[in-house]
C-alpha cells in the first residue's frame, strides 16, 4: 500500500490526494534483457514498449522538476519572491497531473516485468486515463495555461528577484530548459502517446491478444486529446479577443467582441504591403488580422518586450486597431481581377492612407502592378505582331532575319512570354491576401473602398484565409443561424467551424411523379490542378456528381452534375432501360509503362462508372465523359435486380449483391489499356437479398437478412454473423471507420457498431433520442441512409432529418461519446442518399516557389527590380555557349537554343555600340546572333532555379470537401418542435460545405 499525507490548499485541491511514491519500494519500470526466438514484431514491439517506458519516465522527471525546482522554492523562500497567492494560480493542478503519472508509473512498471509472458499493454492505457479524473485535472490544466504564462509575465516586469529566480534556474539546468518549457509539456503529452500507441497497433497482428485494447486506448487517448485541443483552442480565444477587445476605443465594437454572440474564427500575424506607382514597395508591416464571426479586423502590434523575459516565457503582443469592416462587405480581390471587382474603389479618406494605386484608365490596380500591365502590353504587342507576321509573308525579296519562318518565331516568342506572365501572376496570388475593404464615405456622403494587400507566411496560409472568409460569410445566411442544434444542452450551434454549412440546395430531375424516387448518388473526383488559390478556397470539390432514380414507371434516369464552377450546375441528363438500384464509382487503374499496348481501344484507361439496374445489368460509362452511351454491358446469370455494387481496390473486384441472395464478384483483365470485367461464382449467402455491402482490407462485408457474411477476397470462403436478433429485420447500411463497422436496419431507430475482426457487438445508439428536441413525438426514426466523413457518422431518417454523431479519426474503435448534432434544414420525406464529396488541391497550388522562375512568390517583385522572363532567356544563352549549369536541388529549367542567325540578308537586329539593353518586354533578337530560345525537353542546357522552400519536407495535403444529401423536398424546422410536413414531390439536393481539411 501506499503512504498518503494530507491534503495541503483544500480550498482549490478538494477530492485530490497527495499521493507520494517510493522508488525503492516502487522502482521504475525497467525492461528486461529480450529473449531469444523472438519474430520481427516481437522486436519491434520490445523498441516500442522502451520508448513508451523511457518518455513517460522523462516525463514524469519534468513534472517534478516543476514542483521541486520551482514550485518549492519559491513558496519556501525567506524573503518572499512572490506571494503564495500568485504562486498557486502559476502551477495549477501540476501535482495532481504528477499524481496521475506516478500511479501511471507503477502499473507500467509491473506490466513491463511480466512483458515476455503477456505483452499486453492497450488495457493498462485505458484503465489509467478514461477516468474523469485525469480529464478534469488536465482540463483544469490547459485552460489555466495562457493565464499562467501571463501571471509569470507580469511577475517578471513587476518583480526583479522572480526574473532573476527564472534566469538562475535555466542557467543552473544541464539542458537549459526554461520553466515554459517544462510546463507545457503536459499540453503535448497526449499526442506523444497517441503517436507510440499507433506504431504498437501497426506492429500488433491480427488476434493478437492486445490488439483490441490497443484500440480502444488509441480511441480513449484520442477523445482526451480531442476535448483537451479544443478546450485549450477556446482558451486561446478567449484570450486574444480580450487582448484585442482592451484595445479598442470604439464601445459599441468592444461590445460587440465580448458579447456571446460573436466568436474568433481566425487569426495571424500577416505582412501589410504597401505598393508605390511604379510597383515598388513603399512599406511593409505586421498586422494582426481577426476574423470573427461579422467583422473583420486588423490591428498594429506592438513590441512584444523585453528580450530577457520573452527569452524565458512567450509574451504575448499589445495591439492597437488600425480599421475593422463588417465581413459581408469585405471582398477577395485577385491579381488580374481588379477591373471588375474594384473598379468603383477609390483610396480610402479621413486619414487613411491610400493602400492601391490608380492606373492611367482610373481603376485601381494592385501590386505589383507591372505583372498585370505587362502582361496587357505583350497581349497588345502580339496582335500587332500577328498582322506584321502576316504582311512579311506578302515580301517578294530575300531579306536577312525578314521572313515568314523570323515573324513565327516573334509570335512564339510573345506567346511564351505571355505564359510566363500569367503563371508570375498566378504565383503572385499564391502568397497574397489582397482585400477590398469598405473605407469611410466620401464629403457627398458615397460609400468609399480601399484595397489592402497581406502577405501569408505561405500559400496554404492564403487558401486557409480565403476558405474561413468564403464560409463566415455562408454562416451568416440564414438557413446557417442557426443551421444546427445538439439534443443534449438545446445549445444552438452559430460558429460555422463546428458543423457543416447548408451552401447550395437545387433540384433533381423535372420529373414530380409521385412512383420517381432518388436512389444513389456518387461523386467522380478530379485534382483541383487549375484552380487560383482564391478559387481553390472557396469552391466546391472538383469533379462531377452522379445522382440516379428509379420508380416503379419501368426506366430510370441517371443526371450528372458538374461542380468545377462555384456553383453545381447539371450538364447531362439520360434514361436507362431500367430502373437504377445502384452506382459506384471505378478509378482509373494504369498498367506499367512498360506493359502498355502501342494502341490504346476506345475510352481505355480512364476511370468509370458502375450502374446497377433492375433487370440485372450493369452499366458501365466513363467517368470523364457525360455521353450517354455505356462502354460496357454486365448481366446476371439469371436476371436478379443488382441492389448493390461496391469496389474492393486492394483486391481489384468489383462486389454485386443480387435480390435474390447471390454475391458476384468481376476482376479486371487487362487487354490494351481497357479492362474488361469477367465474373467469378460465388455461392448464395441466403434467401434474403443482399442490401448492402462493404469491401474491408482483404474481404467484403455482405448483409443478407438480418446476417452479415465476410467473404475472403483472394479464398472466398465465408464466415457468417448475426447482426441483429429479430429473423424479420434486414441490415440495410454499413460503413467503416477505423477498427469498427456502424450498421443500420430495416427496422427501429437504433445503429449497432460491431469489431472488424472479432465481429463483437461494442455499442447500439438511438437515433431517436438524438433527435428529440426537433421531433419530440416521434419515438422511432428509420435510419434510411449512412455516411463517415472527417470524423463525424451522418445518419439520415425516414422523417428527412439528418444527424451528425462525433466518432474518432484514428485506427481506434469508433465509439460514439459526444454530443450529437442535428441538423434544422431538412427534407420532407426520407433522406435517400448521403454522399461525400472530396478532391485534393494540386500539389502545385501549395508550392510557394514560381513555376516558371523559381522565385518566391510571396515576394514576387519586392526584392528585384528585373523580374522577366527575358532575364531567364539571357541566362539560357550564356548556358547554351559553354556555361552549363548542372542538376542541383531547386526547379530546373530546360531551354534549346533555336537559331536563326544563318539565314541570308542584313541582321535586322544589329544595332550600334551605344544601343541600350533590351528592355524587359522585347522579344527582340540579340545583336550578336538573333537567337530564341524556346522551353523544351533537351537536357543539354540547365537553368538552376530558386531551390524550393522546404523541398526535403512533406508537402501539405489539402482536401475540400462537401456532403451532398437527395430526398423529397425542403423544409426548415424552426425553433421549437417539428410542425406538419409541407407536401412536395419535387426531388432536391442539399449540398454542406465543410472547412478545407488541412
Amino acid at each position: 500500500s501506499l503512504p498518503l499525507f494530507f491534503v495541503e490548499d483544500a480550498e482549490d485541491d478538494a477530492g485530490y490526494l497527495d499521493v507520494i511514491v517510493s522508488e525503492t519500494k516502487h522502482p521504475p519500470a525497467q525492461l528486461g534483457p529480450m529473449p531469444e526466438g523472438l519474430n520481427s514484431q516481437q522486436i519491434v514491439r520490445r523498441h516500442i514498449l522502451g520508448s513508451i517506458v523511457q518518455s513517460e519516465r522523462s516525463y514524469l522527471e519534468s513534472l517534478k522538476r516543476i514542483l521541486q525546482e520551482y514550485q518549492r522554492p519559491l513558496m519556501e523562500a525567506e524573503p518572499r519572491i512572490l506571494s503564495p497567492r500568485k504562486i498557486r494560480p502559476i502551477f495549477f493542478r501540476v501535482r495532481e497531473i504528477t499524481q496521475c503519472h506516478s500511479m501511471f508509473q507503477i502499473a507500467l512498471a509491473s506490466r513491463v516485468a511480466e512483458w515476455d509472458a503477456s505483452e499486453k499493454i492497450g488495457d493498462l492505457f485505458v484503465a489509467s486515463f478514461s477516468k474523469s479524473m485525469v480529464l478534469n485535472v488536465y482540463s483544469d490544466y490547459v485552460n489555466n495555461f495562457t493565464s499562467a504564462m501571463s501571471l509569470i509575465k507580469k511577475a517578471c516586469m513587476s518583480k526583479p528577484g522572480f526574473l532573476e529566480f527564472l534566469k538562475k534556474k535555466q542557467s543552473s539546468s544541464t539542458d537549459r530548459i526554461t520553466l515554459y518549457g517544462l510546463m507545457v509539456k503536459p499540453v503535448q503529452r497526449f499526442p506523444q502517446f497517441i503517436l507510440l500507441l499507433q506504431d504498437m497497433l501497426k506492429n500488433t497482428p491480427r488476434g493478437h491478444v492486445d490488439r483490441l485494447p490497443l484500440q480502444l486506448a488509441l480511441t480513449e487517448l484520442e477523445s482526451l486529446a480531442v476535448k483537451l485541443n479544443e478546450q485549450k483552442r477556446v482558451a486561446d480565444q478567449i484570450t486574444e479577443t480580450k487582448q484585442l477587445a482592451r484595445s479598442i476605443t470604439d464601445r459599441s465594437l468592444s461590445k460587440v467582441l465580448n458579447s456571446e454572440q460573436s466568436s474568433l474564427v481566425l487569426c495571424e500575424t500577416l505582412v501589410e504591403t504597401v505598393y508605390g506607382e511604379r510597383g515598388q514597395i513603399l512599406k511593409s508591416k505586421e498586422r494582426k488580422v481577426f476574423l470573427f464571426t461579422d467583422v473583420l479586423i486588423c490591428a498594429n502590434v506592438n513590441v512584444k518586450g523585453p528580450p530577457d523575459i520573452s527569452s524565458l516565457v512567450p509574451v504575448g503582443p499589445k495591439y492597437t486597431m488600425k480599421w475593422s469592416a463588417p465581413l459581408l462587405q469585405v471582398l477577395v480581390v485577385e491579381v488580374g481581377q481588379e477591373g471588375s471587382q474594384s473598379k468603383d474603389a477609390s483610396p480610402q479618406t479621413g486619414g487613411a492612407k491610400q493602400l492601391g494605386s490608380s492606373s492611367a484608365s482610373g481603376k485601381v490596380v494592385l501590386g505589383p502592378l507591372r505583372l498585370f500591365q505587362e502582361l496587357q502590353v505583350l497581349q497588345h504587342d502580339l496582335s500587332v505582331v500577328e498582322q506584321v507576321s502576316s504582311l512579311v509573308g506578302t515580301l517578294q525579296g530575300t531579306y536577312q532575319n525578314l521572313n515568314s519562318m523570323v515573324a513565327q518565331d516573334w509570335c512564339l516568342a510573345l506567346q511564351r512570354l505571355i505564359r510566363i506572365k500569367e503563371d508570375q501572376i498566378q504565383s503572385a496570388n499564391k502568397c497574397r491576401l489582397r482585400l477590398q475593404v469598405p473605407g469611410r464615405p466620401d464629403k457627398s456622403g458615397r460609400p468609399v473602398s480601399f484595397m489592402v494587400v497581406f502577405n501569408t507566411p505561405s500559400p496554404l496560409s492564403k487558401i486557409s484565409w480565403v476558405n474561413r472568409l468564403h464560409l463566415t460569410k455562408i454562416a451568416q445566411r440564414e438557413d446557417n443561424a442557426p443551421g444546427w442544434v445538439s439534443a443534449e444542452d438545446d445549445t444552438r450551434i452559430k460558429a460555422p467551424f463546428w458543423c457543416p454549412l447548408l451552401a447550395y440546395r437545387m433540384p433533381v430531375f423535372n420529373s414530380k411523379a409521385p412512383d420517381c424516387k432518388l436512389v444513389a448518388a456518387l461523386h467522380n473526383p478530379v485534382q483541383c490542378a487549375l484552380l487560383g488559390c482564391s478559387a481553390a478556397g472557396m469552391s466546391l470539390p472538383q469533379g462531377y456528381l452522379w445522382v440516379s432514380e428509379g420508380g416503379d414507371s419501368g426506366r430510370g434516369q441517371l443526371e450528372i452534375f458538374s461542380l468545377n464552377r462555384p456553383t453545381p450546375r447539371p450538364v447531362k441528363s439520360f434514361q436507362v432501360g431500367a430502373p437504377v438500384r445502384c452506382l459506384e464509382f471505378v478509378p482509373e487503374v494504369r498498367p506499367p509503362e512498360a506493359d502498355r499496348p502501342l494502341v490504346q481501344a476506345p475510352g481505355a484507361g480512364g476511370s468509370t462508372v458502375c450502374v446497377g439496374l433492375d433487370n440485372g445489368r450493369i452499366l458501365v460509362y466513363g467517368g470523364m465523359e457525360t455521353s450517354a452511351q455505356a462502354l460496357l454491358s454486365l448481366r446476371s446469370a439469371r436476371g436478379d435486380p443488382v441492389l448493390c455494387l461496391k469496389l474492393s481496390p486492394s483486391a481489384g473486384v468489383l462486389w454485386a449483391g443480387l435480390h435474390s441472395g447471390s454475391l458476384l464478384a468481376y476482376s479486371r483483365q487487362a487487354e490494351g489499356w481497357w479492362y474488361t470485367i469477367r465474373s467469378k461464382p460465388v455461392s448464395c449467402l441466403g434467401r434474403q437479398p443482399v442490401r448492402a455491402l462493404l469491401p474491408l482490407d482483404d474481404s467484403v462485408w455482405a448483409s443478407c437478412g438480418n446476417s452479415v457474411s465476410v467473404v475472403d477476397s483472394c479464398s472466398l470462403v465465408t464466415q457468417k454473423f448475426e447482426a441483429h436478433q429479430d429473423p424479420t429485420v434486414s441490415v440495410t447500411h454499413m460503413v467503416r471507420v477505423g477498427g469498427g463497422v456502424w450498421m443500420a436496419f430495416s427496422e427501429g431507430s437504433c445503429i449497432h457498431l460491431f469489431h472488424t475482426e472479432t465481429l463483437e457487438h461494442l455499442q447500439e445508439i438511438n437515433i431517436s433520442t438524438r433527435s428529440s428536441l426537433c421531433w419530440p413525438t416521434q419515438k422511432n426514426m428509420r435510419v434510411t441512409s449512412l455516411l463517415i466523413c472527417q470524423g463525424s457518422l451522418w445518419v439520415g431518417t425516414a422523417q428527412g432529418i439528418i444527424t451528425t454523431l462525433p466518432v474518432p479519426k484514428l485506427e481506434g474503435i469508433p465509439t460514439i461519446t459526444g454530443k450529437g448534432m442535428t441538423s434544422l434544414n431538412a427534407h420532407c420525406g426520407p433522406v435517400d442518399f448521403l454522399v461525400a464529396t472530396s478532391s485534393t488541391l494540386s500539389p502545385d497550388l501549395l508550392k510557394r516557389d514560381s513555376l516558371v522562375a523559381g522565385v518566391d512568390s510571396a515576394f514576387w517583385g519586392e526584392e528585384r527590380t528585373d523580374s522577366s522572363s527575358q532575364e531567364s532567356l539571357q541566362h539560357a544563352s550564356g548556358a547554351a555557349f559553354g556555361e552549363i549549369k548542372t542538376k542541383g536541388r531547386g526547379m530546373l529549367l530546360q531551354y534549346r537554343l533555336r537559331s536563326t542567325a544563318g539565314l541570308p540578308g542584313r541582321p535586322l537586329t544589329a544595332r550600334g555600340d551605344d544601343a541600350s539593353d533590351l528592355s524587359l518586354e522585347s522579344p527582340e533578337h540579340s545583336p550578336e546572333d538573333g537567337s530564341i530560345y524556346e522551353l523544351s525537353d533537351d537536357p543539354d542546357t540547365w537553368v538552376r532555379g530558386r531551390p524550393c522552400e522546404g523541398e526535403s519536407r512533406r508537402r501539405e495535403t489539402v482536401a475540400s470537401v462537401a456532403v451532398i444529401s437527395g430526398g423529397r423536398g425542403f423544409r426548415r424546422l424552426r425553433d421549437g418542435p417539428a410542425g406538419d410536413v409541407p407536401e412536395t414531390s419535387e426531388s432536391t439536393l442539399m449540398v454542406w460545405q465543410l472547412p478545407l481539411n488541412v
